[in-house]
């Protein structure tokens, strides 16, 4: 009798517990998000090993609404994604409007620097976009972009985590290598003001023009271009990968490569496992079929901080969620060991840098010794007293 009645009052429970849930699903605040790319032209195959990938980043911002909708379970919350994955060719300005005209004020932007300033330009305010495509220094320093949240780190923060570490061992004359795109030539442009910073000496630079096919050539050509006058570290600046892995064991002195080849800068790595990292890379891994990169992670992170906003304000409207993402109250976890922040001045999202090998993590600035007056990660990239930019008061 006893154990018929546990029995019968247990069901109840259960019921009871079904039934709150059911009318926390239905009564729950809906938030809309965007998310906004375009499909990318295949470039031609530099390596068998790697694949291209076509949907960086928004394999990130899925997972991150997964999360996001997890906790949203306890705090009455439920995140909609919307996707507007635009074709080659297609207009990308007429799908922003569209994303404006279904309600959305809060979009992830997975897009080329001239296409993010576009629409920038066509928002005038009406949406928060979280950029999680460009490291342009000019947007986070004096052609400031309203509105906009950055998410991966800039070339400058990429450039001056490296300087960093080649300061602390002492590498202090450079050799740098430019490929001859435009996209290298800024790269180069903050590596030569990162040296210019912390005191270090560029003793040559060249311009890699070569278009025959440098795996057949590189054993016989890199050592003849570089011979120059004596450095402690080769830089390479080639952000498409076009010779930058050739470099490596072919120079004609014995010297480490770093840059956008060789010992990288980057927002994430396969071979990051520290500070819990290892249990998202397994996650992503399980969630995508594939190991996450730079684009998911800063797609992951965007979606994890208008979460971590809307649950802390209780507000989604653009501007709400932008004030609180942009003061002094907003701490995300981003398994590097150190809360991030928005800088309010130019919207760029504080982070460490990752220095990795091809098959390990080496180091993450900002290192020990550098030392700031209110948060060292603003030893990395362009601090408030260095720009022209200042995110407008709403």
């Amino acid at each position: 009798m006893v154990i018929r009645f546990y029995s019968r009052l247990l069901l109840l429970l259960g019921f009871l517990l079904a039934l709150s849930y059911s009318h926390t699903v239905l009564a729950a605040q809906e938030i809309k998000l965007g998310y906004l790319t375009q499909v990318k032209k295949v470039p031609a195959a530099l390596s068998n090993l790697e694949p291209f990938i076509q949907d960086k980043g928004l394999q990130g911002a899925l997972l991150g609404l997964s999360d996001n909708n997890t906790t949203g379970q306890f705090t009455g919350q439920h995140y909609v994604l919307e996707q507007k994955i635009v074709p080659l060719g297609g207009n990308i300005q007429q799908a922003f409007n569209q994303l404006l005209a279904s309600g959305v004020e809060l979009l992830v932007i997975n897009l080329p620097a001239p296409d993010l300033q576009v629409i920038s330009t066509l928002n005038q305010g009406r949406a928060l976009l979280l950029d999680v495509a460009t490291r342009t220094d000019s947007f986070r320093h004096n052609n400031c972009l309203q509105d906009v949240l950055h998410l991966l780190p800039s070339r400058a923060m990429c450039a001056d985590a490296l300087a960093q570490y080649l300061l602390k061992k002492r590498w202090n004359k450079w050799f740098i290598v430019t490929g001859n795109k435009a996209e290298d030539a800024l790269y180069a442009q903050a590596l030569k003001r990162s040296a210019k910073k912390f005191g270090m000496k560029v003793v040559a630079e060249k311009t890699w023009i070569h278009t025959f096919d440098a795996r057949r050539t590189a054993q016989a050509d890199v050592p003849v271009f570089s011979q120059v006058d004596n450095y402690d570290v080769l830089v390479v600046a080639d952000e498409q990968g076009l010779f930058g892995e050739y470099l490596s064991y072919r120079t004609w002195l014995p010297r480490p490569v770093v840059g956008t080849q060789g010992l990288v800068a980057t927002a994430w790595h396969k071979t990051h496992e520290q500070w819990g990292a290892v249990q998202i890379q397994n996650r992503f891994k399980a969630f995508a079929q594939r190991r996450m990169l730079e684009e998911d992670y800063a797609a992951y992170l965007a979606i994890r901080s208008v979460g971590e906003a809307v649950t802390r304000t209780q507000l989604i409207t653009a501007s709400a969620v932008r004030s609180y993402l942009l003061s002094e109250k907003f701490k995300l976890q981003g398994y590097k060991g150190k809360p991030l922040s928005f800088r309010a001045w130019n919207g760029q999202l504080r982070q460490p840098v990752l220095l990795a090998a091809p098959t390990s993590l080496v180091v993450a600035p900002p290192l020990d010794g550098f030392l700031h007056p209110k948060n060292e990660l603003d030893t990395l990239g362009y601090d408030a007293p260095e720009t022209q930019c200042q995110q407008e008061e709403k």
